[in-house]
């Protein structure tokens, strides 16, 4: 698709050649949502047919031109659709489609999903007289071709910091009942899971696989979700999955979902093993909504939200950990993830679930108090309690973690052979630095086992 036929009524080009494209905030013209805005929210309802006006774009606040260049604002959108055969359940799936459309518009860039939804304008989209009348025009066309039971679209865009406030806690509710349809089922429960292949415009080797237990990485998507999406469009981005033999019920590998995997993923990823972070571990996009991130000096997990503005105790912030996490990779210890995922008793309960959590923020520590099992609620820090890893071990001895009885007492380092040489073992990730004489060489390693009785340097002779 481009400007021409469907599109030509739009002054930029539109078409599955612009997803995966990436706006850097010197190009941008002005960012809606993100990290830098607290309230921000992207919704799809299922009406009646009588509610919706079909075609109807309603802008509440600036439009695009309006907006001061390298601006950020509250945002929100709210699209609701109608159809003889659209059940309300397919609501989430819709919505999700939306993500997708987004990136089809040549400089305008969508991240996320939900209440945690990012998106950047091109200057030079808005120069050539992109409006968000415009966008909503294009998403309400995608989605009545893409889905050919919804009869009419109507969409709203809010740029109002005042009204985007007033409405997102009935839309932040609205998620709520969604994400609690699942809970209670468990994944022996059913003979078939659901794939997502979404994002793999921005993570080609990812491959997405929802379970009752296990919801998509975005958060956007529930088993139920998938099952509504794979009936609506059987040969669309989201697909069912049979399960076939399980290999281990712990670590949740089965034969079905490897097969699927390596199919969906071209061969780049072989085995999956759903409820682990070690290992095999679920791949990650790019949309997750908090990712885990391997503490080597206490053999635990710290969890950080896309929102946390701060850097975790290992000295990352979530976008250094995002990095290394997303794209389709399997990195031990390194697993994108959603809230809704550390509510189920799956939550990678082959790697100690909740047990082996050291360090979250504050704001996923009360989001998640309910989750968070009694006697750990003390025992596990936030940025409010520490800001290195050497307070991070103190304080975990301090309030009796049950990780500390994996970490065994510092063996003897034995001396080295060439006595003029001296040899530090690195007890911190900040101490990474090996002694020689005549100064210091600094070792940085990243994503890497080593397992060594004794390490010898010796000064190179001429």
């Amino acid at each position: 698709m481009t400007g021409e036929g469907m599109f030509a009524d739009i002054p930029v080009e539109v078409g599955v050649v612009f997803e995966g494209e990436r706006i850097r905030k010197q190009q941008m013209h002005a960012e809606l949502g993100g990290p830098n805005v607290e309230e921000k929210f992207e919704i799809l309802e299922v009406k009646g047919p009588g509610e919706v006006e079909d075609g109807k774009i309603k802008i509440i606040g600036p439009d695009l031109p309006q907006m001061p260049e390298g601006s950020s604002h509250p945002f929100g959108t709210e699209i609701a659709v109608a159809g003889k055969g659209i059940e309300p359940d397919m609501a989430g799936v819709m919505e999700r489609r939306v993500h997708d459309f987004s990136n089809w518009i040549e400089g305008y860039m969508h991240l996320n999903q939900r209440d945690a939804i990012w998106l950047r304008v091109d200057k030079r989209s808005v120069k050539k007289g992109l409006t968000l009348r415009h966008i909503g025009v294009v998403l309400a066309r995608l989605l009545r071709s893409a889905i050919p039971l919804i009869e009419a679209v109507e969409v709203t865009f809010i740029t109002d910091p005042e009204e985007v406030h007033r409405r997102i806690g009935r839309v932040q509710g609205i998620f709520e009942e969604r994400d609690a349809r699942t809970r209670g089922m468990t994944d022996s429960d059913v003979d078939v899971f659901f794939g997502c292949t979404l994002c793999q415009s921005f993570a080609p080797s990812h491959v997405c696989v929802i379970t009752p237990q296990r919801y998509a990485n975005c958060g956007a998507i529930s088993w139920m979700d998938g099952r509504a999406a794979s009936r609506v469009d059987p040969k669309g981005p989201i697909f069912e999955i049979a399960k076939g033999e399980c290999l281990d019920a712990g670590t949740g590998e089965y034969t079905g979902v490897n097969a699927v995997v390596k199919e969906k993923s071209l061969g780049n990823v072989e085995r999956v093993q759903l409820y682990s972070a070690f290992g095999y571990p679920h791949t990650s996009c790019g949309c997750f909504e908090c990712t885990t991130f391997y503490v080597p000096e206490c053999d635990g997990l710290g969890i950080v939200h896309r929102d946390y503005k701060g850097k975790t105790p290992t000295g990352l912030s979530f976008g250094a950990i995002a990095d290394s996490t997303a794209g389709g990779r399997q990195v031990d210890g390194f697993h994108g993830l959603a809230f809704e995922y550390m509510r189920s008793p799956r939550f990678l309960s082959a790697s100690g679930g909740w047990k082996r959590v050291v360090w979250v923020p504050s704001e996923v520590k009360e989001r998640m108090k309910d989750q968070i099992p009694p006697e750990l609620k003390d025992a596990i820090a936030t940025e409010k309690d520490v800001t290195t890893v050497d307070a991070l071990v103190a304080f975990l001895r301090e309030h009796h973690h049950p990780i500390m009885d994996r970490i065994k007492a510092p063996e003897p380092v034995p001396a080295a052979e060439n006595p003029g040489t001296e040899v530090r073992r690195p007890q911190t990730a900040s101490q990474n630095t090996v002694t020689i004489p005549g100064g210091s060489v600094s070792l940085t390693l990243k994503n890497v086992k080593i397992h060594a009785e004794r390490m010898i340097i010796r000064k190179k002779q001429e």
